[in-house]
């Protein structure tokens, strides 16, 4: 197939097989990428996982409808797997890597917290943006899942939100990072816990500037988390999940193909 442009819709765009494009998307199409009427291209459909092939059937810009939808595309790029991702804020900018780099990776959702040591406090306006760097991550990586990202709350209600996940799964496993202590890495553990069977869900915490408090870390401990290490290293708090989605991801895909 020839390499056609990917985008993200919303499932109200579409209308009797038909597409409405957004301002944005118009011009992104007709003036960045210059698709012209009987031009082709993908869209992703929020939510449900499905690629389409779409096919202008006016030029760029133009009232609404501007496409009609072709065929499906049947493209498996997901993981046999959620991840959920529930990060302490690390500051600054940080969190728009996470973001951008675990999306690419796989993980199905982001889960912010603000911890004892978190010192970033992000505005809505924030807050969508890491939205739609999820949604352009997703595009370019041509994942069929764009990552749900939820509004930062405290530690203790991510962790309850987690628990709604665990409940609603037939398996799933958590765990939380700490470079201090003895703990068993990471690799190992998931290693083992996959020899007979992917689980449903893999829930995972990662820590601020500083680490977790031994409460936070107790409190996860209460909620069936089990502390692991990423390795004798000491990794930023924007390293640290990255690392943590890429030994995943290399363990899972190494178990479904061999």
């Amino acid at each position: 197939m020839v390499q056609l442009q990917r985008i993200a819709i919303a499932p109200e765009q579409i209308q009797d097989e038909h597409l409405i494009l957004t301002a944005e998307q118009q011009h992104y199409l007709g003036r960045v990428l210059r698709l012209k009427q009987g031009d082709r291209f993908i869209i992703i459909i929020e939510g449900q996982g499905q690629w389409w092939i779409v096919e202008l059937i006016v030029n760029l810009p133009s009232v609404s409808p501007q496409a009609k939808l072709i065929e499906t595309v049947s493209i498996q790029t997901e993981l046999p797997v959620e991840i959920i991702l529930i990060i302490a804020l690390p500051k600054g900018d940080g969190f728009e890597e996470i973001v951008r780099c675990c999306t690419e990776l796989g993980v199905t959702q982001f889960i912010p917290v603000i911890s004892k040591r978190t010192l970033l406090k992000p505005s809505p306006q924030k807050v969508e943006r890491w939205r739609r760097i999820a949604t352009e991550a997703a595009e370019q990586s041509e994942r069929q899942i764009i990552p749900k990202i939820y509004d930062p709350v405290s530690f203790p209600q991510g962790l309850l939100t987690l628990s709604t996940f665990k409940s609603n799964t037939q398996s799933s496993v958590q765990y939380i990072f700490e470079s201090r202590g003895n703990y068993q890495p990471f690799m190992l553990e998931l290693m083992s816990i996959i020899a007979d069977k992917i689980p449903d869900k893999i829930m995972i915490a990662t820590g601020p500037e500083g680490g977790w408090t031994e409460e936070e870390i107790q409190a996860a401990i209460s909620m069936g988390f089990q502390p692991v290490s990423l390795g004798k290293r000491i990794l930023r708090a924007v390293t640290a999940p990255i690392v943590a989605v890429s030994q995943m991801m290399g363990i899972i895909e190494h178990k479904q193909y061999f």
